[in-house]
């Protein structure tokens, strides 16, 4: 009796297996065909608009990489992306510093952890312009007022706002992150570790943050890309001001195709400039952290 039940079931899991692989295609066609419409197909035609002049798409005119050299000829758009350079790695550094001790924290049973969890991810839940325009008013008005100076008028404040704000904004989420690595760092390790005479700085070296690799893996790509792509915050924030010197990659980008009144071209070369440059080094950062993880 027991084999029929058996022997049946299997025939319906077989079944079953053979509908799923006749109708997955079908099923998987408006996912693959909304990711060719809304990605695939635009970045193509970007690239291959980059190697022309033109105002309107109705009247194009083939430059070839003139585009490029133009792009690599601009001054703000060279100094843009050594300010979003830097401010990505003290970004990076800050927030995954500061979410994964947070993280650590609240992992070891402190009392009212659950509130705090909800509280330092509630800034995440807010949009980039708005934000950027409450930590404008706040930074001008409230401090940096007193050292009688503005955002628009040094460009360290308006460095440091950035890093304050991002930071602030995104903390929160790479805390619930790590939160989950954390919570699964096997127990085994740990009580091994203690036997031994490991004392806390040791286990948080040698256990906690190997096993936790994966998490600063996502934690650290995530915080890599955001930096690079940063740009409602800086527009409310600073809007590149004083002289473009807090101008990032995706803000020059935007003045660069919208307020070119010849020739929308150079913006778009420099778009594809920025999207290999993101690539390039988040596809860098996911192999070293990734082989961190093989290792251990």
């Amino acid at each position: 009796m027991r084999s029929a039940r058996h022997n049946s079931s299997a025939v319906i899991n077989k079944s079953q297996r053979r509908a799923i692989q006749r109708y997955s295609a079908f099923f998987l066609l408006p996912t693959v065909a909304a990711f060719i419409i809304g990605f695939v197909w635009p970045f193509v035609w970007g690239v291959y608009l980059s190697f022309f002049r033109f105002r309107t798409l109705g009247k194009t005119t083939y430059v070839g990489f003139d585009n490029y050299i133009k792009a690599f000829n601009d001054t703000t758009f060279l100094s843009s992306f050594w300010f979003t350079l830097a401010f990505t790695v003290v970004s990076l550094i800050v927030i995954n510093l500061i979410a994964f001790f947070l993280a650590y924290a609240f992992t070891r049973k402190l009392r009212g952890s659950n509130i705090f969890r909800t509280i330092f991810f509630m800034p995440n839940l807010i949009g980039g312009i708005v934000l950027g325009y409450l930590w404008k008013i706040i930074l001008d008005a409230v401090i940096i007022r007193y050292f009688g100076s503005a955002l628009a008028l040094e460009s360290k404040y308006g460095f440091i706002g950035l890093i304050i704000l991002v930071s602030w904004q995104q903390i929160g989420y790479m805390m619930i992150i790590y939160i989950a690595g954390l919570q699964n760092v096997p127990t085994e390790f740990t009580e091994a570790a203690k036997i031994d005479g490991a004392n806390s700085r040791q286990l948080l070296r040698h256990i906690t943050i190997p096993s936790v690799m994966p998490s600063i893996t996502i934690c650290t790509f995530l915080t890599l890309t955001n930096g690079f792509k940063l740009f409602d915050q800086n527009l409310a924030l600073t809007a590149g001001r004083p002289n473009n010197e807090t101008e990032m990659l995706a803000l020059n980008i935007y003045n660069s195709f919208y307020e070119s009144s010849t020739n929308m071209g150079v913006g778009q070369a420099k778009a594809v400039v920025f999207f290999a440059v993101v690539v390039i080094i988040a596809l860098s950062q996911l192999y070293f952290t990734r082989s961190k993880e093989v290792q251990q």
